[in-house]
């Protein structure tokens, strides 16, 4: 049986390698542009309940899609990121990835959460949502 010479092999490989690093591009722009997803702990006033809030590239949203938003409590808005991924084909997904955990974290400041996580970590979520101190 002929599998082929190592030439051949290589350039498998090297096209596997090349699929693998274009599917993976938005992931690895979207960290070096944006940074890291960073994570940092808000609590709502009155009742005292503790929620995470998110900046920075979304690679939860590249791999997930929709689903985050219906993990994170947002039963509509996951549906309606569900309904413009297949409208798109896809290119909402993509494109939600950069933007979903700036949204989210605005919501949930706008909603009445304040930032409780250490004061380097409240002023770097400040500094990444544009948001004056408190």
């Amino acid at each position: 049986m002929y599998y082929g010479s190592n030439v051949e092999i290589i350039e498998i490989i090297i096209a596997i390698l090349i699929i693998i690093l274009v599917y993976l591009s938005p992931l690895i722009i979207g960290s070096l542009v944006m940074g890291f997803q960073k994570k940092a702990q808000s609590t709502h006033p009155e009742s005292k309940l503790n929620k995470p809030i998110f900046v920075g590239y979304s690679w939860t949203y590249f791999f997930f899609g929709f689903f985050v938003p219906i993990f994170r409590g947002e039963i509509v808005v996951g549906l309606l990121h569900a309904i413009l991924s297949f409208i798109t084909f896809g290119l909402f997904w993509l494109v939600m990835s950069f933007l979903y955990n700036r949204q989210y974290s605005e919501r949930i400041i706008s909603a009445g959460w304040q930032l409780s996580d250490t004061e380097e970590c409240n002023q770097m979520v400040r500094l990444k949502l544009k948001i004056s101190d408190q």
